[in-house]
């Protein structure tokens, strides 16, 4: 009877952890092949013969989208947030008896917070969304299947090269976006009369309150926010199933990679703060 007692109560736990497991690989599953996904893109990514001749045109060809395609749109967002928040940080400052602090928030809520947060969004609009929509419709349509039948690792051929591609994007925007919105903020303050230092002093002012670490998170939030739009958005694409189509992959492709974006910005953040 006692060892009855024992055997029932061990399957009711085993139950209960099964139960627990089901729940937190159904809620983490995304999450789990994200984090798969990206150590196998840089594991990949290290070896010569991943590198043939399709792989490079897909890198080269993702690459020259998203720079290319995402250059004016990241351009006319710096203006605006040049004039929006540099402009406006310049004058009340100056206004306020603090000119001297200007340096110190610009450089820590523009280039680290702000810059990041809105190249990675301007990636996931601009290119994260088309990679979602092709691989998607080569998902849904069968040929993935195909070309996995075929011979032909969609991992290498698709999520390797555009992954990478995002990842260089990321930084290359993000520097054009820090600088542009700087240029114009201090243009803006020029006319206004609200800066009468030379944009030389200004930028110095910039550069010199920008702390130690700064240089190295600054820079790992441009690339790893384009690298997690990157794995987010191809595999969303190829996560999908025959019964989804544009209007259910594009919203949960979307919400996915904006949580990306945050989950970085975040951790950066709160990692090395200070």
């Amino acid at each position: 009877m006692k060892m009855l007692r024992n055997f029932d109560r061990i399957t009711m736990v085993r139950s209960m952890l099964v139960h627990l497991g089901y729940f937190s690989r159904t809620q983490m599953r995304f999450t789990l092949m994200m984090i798969g996904a990206g150590w196998g893109i840089m594991r990949e990514a290290t070896r010569l013969t991943t590198w043939r001749r399709t792989v490079r045109i897909e890198f080269w060809t993702s690459l020259h989208q998203a720079v290319g395609g995402g250059i004016l749109s990241t351009l006319v967002t710096a203006a605006l947030t040049g004039f929006g928040i540099v402009a406006q940080t310049v004058y009340w400052l100056g206004f306020a008896g603090m000119a001297q602090m200007t340096g110190s928030i610009l450089s820590t809520v523009l280039v680290r917070e702000i810059a990041p947060v809105l190249v990675g969004v301007i990636l996931l609009g601009r290119s994260g969304m088309l990679m979602l929509t092709e691989l998607g419709t080569l998902t849904t349509g069968g040929q993935m299947r195909a070309m996995t039948g075929m011979g032909i690792d969609p991992f290498i051929s698709f999520l390797v090269p555009r992954s990478l591609a995002l990842t260089i994007s990321g930084f290359t925007l993000g520097v054009i976006f820090s600088v542009t919105a700087l240029l114009v903020g201090y243009a803006v303050c020029r006319v206004e009369d609200a800066i009468t230092m030379p944009i030389w002093a200004f930028l110095d002012q910039v550069v010199s309150s920008v702390k130690p670490i700064d240089y190295f998170v600054i820079p790992a939030k441009f690339v790893f926010s384009g690298y997690a739009v990157g794995v987010c958005s191809c595999l969303s694409g190829m996560d999908v199933t025959t019964e989804d189509d544009l209007s259910s992959m594009m919203p949960r492709g979307f919400a996915r990679g904006m949580l990306s974006i945050m989950a970085i910005n975040v951790v950066f953040s709160v990692c090395f703060d200070g």
